[in-house]
């Protein structure tokens, strides 16, 4: 009977083309919070070719910080962000969402 617990005996897979676990995806995820060191290894990971896997994932990582930093900017400029905040610190919501039922 055949061991079909390994993935890659039975089949050779380039390292650059070896997909990650769920645990590198975890401890990628956790590495780029970190504020100046995740930054710096984000841009190392999005620009390397030695796993095709992490390169994508760093780069899709990358993405939704360039969007939640649009969003941010918008809210920041329109004046909706300062809104937010002190609605939120007086625990109230803020006005823009008067139209939900529950607010």
């Amino acid at each position: 009977m055949a061991n079909h617990f390994s993935e890659f005996d039975e089949y050779d897979v380039s390292s650059e083309y070896r997909p990650l676990g769920a645990w590198a995806y975890f401890g990628l995820s956790i590495l780029f919070s970190i504020p100046v060191i995740g930054l710096i290894f984000l841009i190392v990971f999005s620009l390397s070719s030695s796993n095709i896997n992490r390169r994508n994932y760093a780069r899709s990582y990358f993405i939704g910080l360039f969007f939640a930093f649009i969003l941010f900017a918008v809210l920041y400029f329109t004046g909706l962000y300062n809104e937010t905040i002190q609605s939120m610190a007086n625990g109230q919501y803020p006005s823009y969402l008067t139209w939900l039922p529950w607010a």
